[in-house]
């Protein structure tokens, strides 16, 4: 990644943050700890070549350690990014994350669908990673979809496939993109949205 000597300042509290949470909160998979900067870190970054450029407001759903919302916040601090968890120890550790990074970053200890239409009723972007299969996450970002958001979803080799689920239930506009981290992993980006089948 090249990026500012104050963007790397920001992702490296976040990692060291990270990695003492870890040992009392299990954020992410131990196994992917060792290689955080590219299994998470890289992964998340990758989405921003996909996010408009003139995005202000970003949601991310099931924030979960903060991928990828945190690091769109530590990218883009010109970006008011919503992160969704609600799990109440994650949550503190993004508001923690989110203080030491020095970023806006605003947490939401809630569902996806108390927020999507009610607390954050249009955004720009909506994310989410490791949460849920497509066709769920399309509904729950349905409300701010709708209003012109575009989706962005990192999955895995079963993208394709998910996305043919999808389309039963949902009448999208959607482009699959290669992960520049997991060679079968792709990324999901909804265009356009136009309601349910």
């Amino acid at each position: 990644m090249n990026v500012s000597r104050e963007t790397w300042a920001r992702l490296d509290a976040y990692v060291a943050l990270l990695d003492k949470w870890q040992a009392t909160t299990n954020l992410v998979a131990p196994s992917t700890l060792e290689a955080v900067w590219t299994r998470h870190v890289a992964d998340s970054a990758q989405i921003m070549t996909l996010a408009p450029a003139h995005a202000t407001v970003w949601v991310d759903f099931g924030s979960g350690a903060g991928f990828p919302g945190l690091v769109v916040a530590a990218l883009r601090p010109d970006i008011r990014v919503h992160l969704v968890e609600s799990n109440g120890k994650k949550a503190a550790f993004l508001r923690e994350a989110a203080r030491a990074m020095g970023v806006e970053a605003l947490v939401h200890g809630a569902r996806a669908e108390a927020i999507a239409g009610s607390a954050v009723t249009s955004a720009d972007v909506v994310s989410a990673r490791a949460l849920a299969p497509l066709a769920d996450l399309v509904r729950l970002a349905a409300p701010l979809l709708k209003t012109g958001a575009v989706g962005l979803f990192p999955k895995g080799r079963e993208a394709e496939a998910e996305l043919t689920v999808t389309a039963k239930s949902w009448n999208v506009e959607a482009s699959l993109h290669p992960s520049l981290t997991e060679p079968d992993a792709r990324i999901v980006r909804i265009d356009r949205f136009l309601g349910p089948r």
